[in-house]
């Protein structure tokens, strides 16, 4: 394939402090301040440059002040997981690791692989995200605290209660704002309510679906089992033939699907029968349960798509 010349590829790299930049080809960097100041110096240089491809990887949320200003300005960015970043840097040879290094390896990469641009999301999406997120971390809280009950000194035990009972009422509190917050809009309310139709789907993994997962119902069986990271990969070389394994993909959403699917083992007659005919095969039990994970999404996908709430004789194959 030949390159286009006029083609321009750019890779940024984000700290908390400073902003690298670095286009695929050009042995030349910038950095920039990560505030209001320096962000608008990077638009502008990036309206000037017109690039045809800009990614930056996700950082925690620390990209999103810089991605949301590209955007405004209806310029192609992607945001990508750093795994894959990673994963192509050491495929190139590229071991050493500095900011400067990172972004020409973020270009490399983006003239390389060619991600993917996705949609900016509403204000109404982050503020979602940022709720489920917020409950996410104060469940880890919670469950760290009643981790240090049994070797707290005893005259902590009631500081540690009253932090652990504090953490209960702001879980509460969070899932009251997001279930206010889904009914006030009218397509979360009703995606809301087909999803929690599923046995073994509550509000917890039908809040995270739609806040990190609005994809759900727009893709097809493979494009969403790979999005999550639910698709086996293949590991095989000549003759060998290694096992499947499930890789990358969005972390939170399949940690609260992998729950999910543990409860639907139980309650669900679709995924329960699903799951005993792998057992019985003699699959192990983490390989049915991520087949089950992968199931489960794909009829939650299928339910999406056509606007149709649970039934186990429903063929959901899309």
């Amino acid at each position: 394939m030949t390159k286009n010349n006029t083609e321009k590829y750019v890779g940024m790299d984000i700290s908390k402090t400073q902003i690298d930049v670095a286009m695929e080809g050009q042995k030349k960097t910038w950095a920039f301040r990560n505030d209001g100041e320096g962000i608008r110096e990077l638009v502008n240089l990036m309206k000037k440059i017109r690039p045809t491809l800009m990614v930056v990887e996700a950082s925690g949320g620390l990209e999103q002040p810089v991605v949301r200003e590209l955007h405004k300005e209806q310029m192609p960015i992607a945001i990508v997981n750093p795994t894959r970043v990673r994963d192509f840097a050491r495929s190139t040879g590229q071991i050493a690791k500095t900011d400067q290094l990172d972004a020409r390896v973020i270009a490399h990469f983006a003239q390389a692989v060619r991600p993917k641009v996705r949609p900016l999301r509403s204000a109404e999406e982050e503020h979602l995200d940022a709720l489920v997120t917020r409950r996410r971390q104060v469940v880890q809280m919670l469950t760290a605290e009643k981790n240090r009950r049994s070797t707290t000194h005893p005259g902590l035990q009631t500081r540690l209660q009253n932090h652990i009972a504090w953490l209960e009422e702001e879980r509460k509190s969070l899932d009251e704002a997001i279930e206010d917050f889904i009914q006030e809009k009218a397509e979360w309310k009703e995606k809301a309510a087909l999803l929690r139709s599923v046995p073994g789907v509550g509000p917890v993994t039908a809040s995270t679906l739609l806040a990190e997962l609005p994809e759900l119902g727009t893709r097809n069986r493979k494009q969403i089992a790979a999005l999550v990271g639910v698709a086996p990969i293949n590991k095989d070389s000549g003759p060998k033939r290694g096992k499947r394994r499930i890789f990358g993909g969005r972390a939170a959403v399949r940690r609260t699907l992998y729950m999910a699917t543990l409860v639907a083992t139980r309650s669900n007659p679709v995924i329960r029968t699903f799951y005993e005919r792998l057992l019985a095969s003699g699959k192990e039990k983490k390989v049915a349960l991520t087949a089950c994970m992968r199931k489960l999404l794909v009829i939650l996908n299928s339910m999406i798509c056509y606007r149709r709430s649970w039934q186990p004789d429903f063929a959901f194959t899309r």
